[in-house]
């Protein structure tokens, strides 16, 4: 009976130290699911941010502002435009 009794007090350990140990495994797993889900909300934040100032930099406004201010453009003047008529000779490829 005492050694029935020994093989159940070890049985009764390993079951309890298993069920340490994979409760532990089971927390260490939520921690690192929390962090990322943590980790996809900050990245979604950066990229509709992200998204958000490439449609500000592409605005048609900012670009002619950049245009004209940083780069010195100026609109094109119908009476300065130099139209040029493409010749038969280069039409058929130059070929004779």
């Amino acid at each position: 009976m005492a050694r029935l009794s020994l093989f159940a007090a070890i049985l009764l350990m390993l079951s309890a130290i298993s069920l340490v140990t994979s409760r532990y495994h089971s927390r260490q797993l939520f921690i690192e699911l929390e962090r990322s889900n943590t980790l996809s909300n900050t990245l979604d934040t950066d990229w509709r941010r992200l998204q958000l100032e490439r449609a500000e930099l592409a605005r048609n406004a900012r670009i002619d502002h950049a245009a004209r201010q940083d780069l010195k453009l100026i609109p094109i003047a119908p009476e300065r435009t130099l139209y040029l008529n493409q010749s038969p000779v280069a039409a058929n490829g130059g070929a004779q």
